[in-house]
């Protein structure tokens, strides 16, 4: 044995050997690590949870059925307009498969679920956008299943509720996305004229052309602890004004400080909110002595 051999027998392994063997690996989807703690937390326990985390509350993102399955009362939501279909406009290059793909994905015709449900016995329209769904961009048939659910709720003469969630309007489709903000606007404002009830619910993240037009004109706009809302990012702000900007810039608890926000409601208190809320604005029956 040589001099250099000894040395090589004595030196530490700078690396760890991983084992082959499979035997300890966790299933897939048994846990789920929270993207803000890092820690893992029991896909179980975290459903049962409402989907926030039980070390730092950070409330993750929520499928729009999901957010069906807690909000309304049990098996009395009936979806609308599911046969509308996006097509491709501009001719936008795989536009037309990334939509069919996010579609096969989440089991949506498109980036929003609306529909017809119960609020504790309290019928409501319901709209309830999907960031799985190309990040719950809107798009002409977002707007328009939007504008279908208002106009429904005026015509059933009952509130009207969003989640919203979304990145903005939808690039692929150039100005006709834009022009969804101006409908639903409009659709909104004829719900108003008859006195009903809107209420918007702002989730992570709503941004954009979303945050610039029907979400934020709600009789009552609530929001879910640390969401991010906002119209343009963070560092385009920064870098237009020249200044750096607060840490908690566009959270919904900066908005609430700033007056933008009525109140930022924990998820698990949110259908007892709304219901509340929708109770003391429904229209009782005046008996008559």
């Amino acid at each position: 044995m040589s001099i250099r051999d000894i040395f090589r027998k004595n030196q530490k392994r700078k690396y760890a050997t991983i084992p082959s063997e499979k035997a300890h690996d966790v299933p897939e989807g048994i846990m789920v690590k929270c993207p803000e703690c890092r820690k893992n937390v029991f896909t179980k326990d975290l459903m049962k949870n409402l989907k926030v985390c039980p070390s730092c509350d950070h409330h993750m993102k929520m499928t729009a059925q999901e957010r069906i399955d807690i909000f309304l009362d049990e098996d009395t939501f009936v979806s609308m307009d599911d046969h509308l279909e996006t097509v491709n406009p501009l001719n936008f290059p795989s536009y037309t498969e990334k939509v069919k793909s996010d579609s096969n994905k989440t089991g949506l015709n498109e980036a929003v679920l609306t529909g017809i449900g119960k609020l504790k016995e309290h019928t409501v329209v319901v709209a309830v956008m999907d960031s799985h769904f190309r990040m719950g961009s809107m798009g002409s048939v977002v707007g328009e299943k939007i504008t279908r659910a208002i106009e429904k709720a005026t015509e059933l003469k009952v509130p009207f509720i969003i989640y919203t969630a979304s990145g903005g309007a939808r690039m692929q489709e150039g100005v006709l996305s834009l022009m969804q903000m101006a409908k639903t606007s409009v659709a909104l404002r004829r719900h108003s004229d008859h006195g009903l009830l809107y209420i918007s619910i702002l989730t992570h993240p709503t941004t954009g052309g979303v945050s610039a037009s029907f979400a934020s004109v709600g009789d009552i706009n609530l929001a879910e602890p640390r969401a991010l809302i906002g119209f343009a990012g963070r560092r385009v702000i920064e870098q237009t004004v020249r200044e750096k900007l607060p840490d908690d810039f566009q959270t919904a608890e900066f908005l609430m400080e700033h007056g933008q926000l009525d109140a930022v409601v924990h998820r698990q208190e949110m259908r007892d909110t709304v219901a509340n809320l929708v109770n003391l604005h429904v229209q009782k029956e005046v008996v008559v002595w």
